[in-house]
């Protein structure tokens, strides 16, 4: 079975979707509701919580691959 990501893309994406999109939404909704922009601030961070989203699924699938690969090696 082929893995998705290689190992450097993986830890790079990992990284992204647990520290990086989190961090931008959260920052995204307490600026925008400084500036008075809250609906545009909601949208724009559920677009990225989303894209966190995704990324988390494929990472899983990504995981789950290797791991089968590396057990059936044994």
């Amino acid at each position: 079975m082929v893995n998705i990501f290689s190992e450097k893309t993986y830890d790079w994406l990992k990284w992204i979707s647990v520290i990086c999109l989190p961090a931008v939404s959260t920052f995204i909704v307490v600026i925008s509701k400084i500036w008075g922009w809250a609906d545009l601030g909601s949208m724009i961070a559920q677009t990225v919580t989303a894209v966190g989203v995704l990324l988390g699924a494929l990472l899983g699938i990504s995981h789950i691959q290797y791991k089968n690969s590396t057990e059936n090696k044994e």
